[in-house]
């Protein structure tokens, strides 16, 4: 693969994150790991482009009126300090790859099995429960370099707390702080950067910020994921059932 080709499949991989409320760690990953880099550079870098596109999102699900404070803040002040704790942790090579493609199947279950829930079904959430799923979440998050949101968005969905258009407002917010964290964790170990750093972050925030405007208000969703689950199936199978 051709850095040229590399650079037009991030920008695709942003823009259909951002479109559904991600930030995108998990895909920047799949792809970097088909493209070679190392996964002590790989981590970092996802959670850095993470930063840019999952703000972006949120920005434009904030506006929209999807963001739900009240849940947000016992996920996000449970996952914080365990993700910055996950971000200390190494993982060999070859489980991590595994991790990742497991991690992966997340989103695939979510965008082509869940439906959305209807306002007239949603439940009152169990601050308990809510901050108990945070902490995991982020703990995974910190460890494999991802913004935990692909794992986050079905339990919400299942549970039944809040519809497609919140969920993913509070993903993008719950990847944003988490990334921060994971990034913090990482640099008490020491961190590495690749030359191309800065052109993956331009690249990725223009994907993301054109997925985000688009997702929040022209696209049918629906279409959208099932797109963006039918690339990662894919990437999860490379990831999981070919030699490394």
């Amino acid at each position: 693969m051709s850095l040229e080709i590399f650079y037009v499949i991030l920008f695709c991989v942003a823009f259909l994150y951002a479109a559904v409320g991600h930030g995108g760690a998990s895909g920047y990953l799949a792809l970097m790991a088909l493209y070679g880099v190392a996964p002590e550079e790989m981590k970092p870098t996802a959670l850095m482009l993470n930063l840019f596109v999952s703000l972006t999102s949120f920005i434009q699900y904030y506006r929209g009126g999807y963001f739900f404070k009240k849940l947000f803040i016992p996920i996000a002040a449970a996952s914080v300090p365990m993700a910055f704790l996950g971000g200390m942790i190494t993982v060999e090579e070859n489980i991590y790859k595994r991790i990742l493609g497991l991690l992966l199947l997340f989103p695939v279950i979510r965008f082509f099995f869940f439906k959305n829930v209807n306002d007239d079904d949603l439940k009152s959430h169990n601050t308990t429960v809510a901050a108990v799923t945070g902490g995991v979440v982020g703990l995974l998050s910190g460890m494999i370099g991802i913004g935990g949101g692909i794992i986050l968005s079905p339990i919400l969905l299942l549970l039944q707390w809040t519809n497609q258009k919140q969920t993913a407002a509070i993903s993008a917010a719950f990847i944003f702080v988490n990334s921060v964290a994971g990034l913090g964790g990482m640099f008490t170990q020491g961190i590495s950067f690749t030359a191309n750093m800065m052109m993956y972050i331009i690249v990725a925030f223009c994907g993301g910020m054109l997925g985000a405007y688009f997702g929040s208000k022209k696209f049918n969703q629906n279409i959208l994921k099932y797109v963006l689950a039918t690339v990662l199936l894919m990437a999860s199978y490379k990831l999981l059932l070919t030699k490394a």
